[in-house]
C-alpha cells in the first residue's frame, strides 16, 4: 500500500516489449538503497514489483493488463516518473490510502497558474467521474490530491508549489494523459450503496435507518 506522497522523481532507462508484456527499467537513484528484488514500488501510481536490480537501476515486469490500463506503455528513455516505495508499518501516513491499482486515465484539459500555485482540470471517462466526490481524494500519477471541483465532464485539483516542485506535475502539459486511482473508501461506499439501497425513487427513511444512517 502507498500514501500518494511522492518520494522522488526518477528517470526511465528502458522499456522493452515481449509479446503482450514489457520490462521497464528505472534509475532509482538514492532510493535504490532502500529497494530490493521482490519489493513493491509505485511508478506513476502503478504498483510494480522489482524483478532485478543492478546498481541504482531496477527492472519491473509489466503485464498486458497494466499496459492496457495505464500510461506506462508510452514511457520512453529519459522520461521522468513519480516514485513511491511501499508504506512500512511504522511510517507516517501523510496522504490517503493508495493501492497502486490504476482505474484508468485522465487527460490534462487546462492548467491555470495562480501565483506559485496551479489549478489542473482533467477530462476523464464517465465511469471514473461517477466514482469521485467533491473534496474527496484522488491519486494522479501516484500523487495524492484533493478534488476541488467536479462536473459531468471533468474534475479540477489545486496543486501547491511543493507538489509542483517535487513531482512530474511541475512539467506537465495540456493533453498529457495521467494515471488515475479513485479513493478506495469512496469506491467501497459507492459499491455498498449500489448493492444495498433501492433505486432512485423508492428510497425511504426506513431504508436509510436499516442501513445505519
Amino acid at each position: 500500500m502507498f500514501t500518494g506522497i511522492i518520494q522522488q522523481v526518477c528517470t526511465v532507462k528502458a522499456l522493452s516489449r515481449s509479446g503482450g508484456s514489457a520490462a521497464l527499467t528505472i534509475d532509482l537513484g538514492q532510493l535504490a538503497n532502500q529497494a530490493k528484488t521482490g519489493d513493491s514500488i509505485a511508478i506513476n501510481g502503478s504498483c510494480l514489483t522489482v524483478s532485478k536490480q543492478a546498481g541504482t537501476s531496477a527492472t519491473f515486469d509489466v503485464s498486458g493488463e497494466t499496459l492496457a490500463k495505464t500510461t506506462l506503455g508510452k514511457l520512453t528513455p529519459g522520461t521522468k516518473v513519480n516514485i513511491e516505495l511501499a508504506l512500512r508499518a511504522d511510517d507516517r501516513f501523510g496522504g490517503h490510502f493508495v493501492l497502486g491499482h490504476v482505474d484508468g486515465s485522465a487527460t490534462i484539459k487546462k492548467i491555470e497558474k495562480k501565483g506559485d500555485f496551479s489549478t489542473f482540470t482533467f477530462a476523464a471517462p464517465k465511469d471514473l467521474l461517477d466514482q469521485m466526490v467533491p473534496k474527496g481524494s484522488v491519486a494522479i500519477d501516484g500523487i495524492s490530491l484533493t478534488i476541488a471541483e467536479l462536473t459531468p465532464d471533468d474534475f479540477t485539483v489545486a496543486v501547491i508549489p511543493q507538489t509542483l516542485k517535487e513531482t512530474t506535475l511541475g512539467q506537465a502539459k495540456i493533453n498529457q494523459k495521467t494515471n488515475i486511482e479513485i479513493d478506495i473508501i469512496t469506491k467501497t461506499v459507492r459499491r455498498y450503496l449500489e448493492k444495498n439501497i433501492p433505486p432512485k425513487g423508492n428510497l425511504t427513511i426506513k431504508d436509510l435507518q436499516q442501513q445505519g444512517f
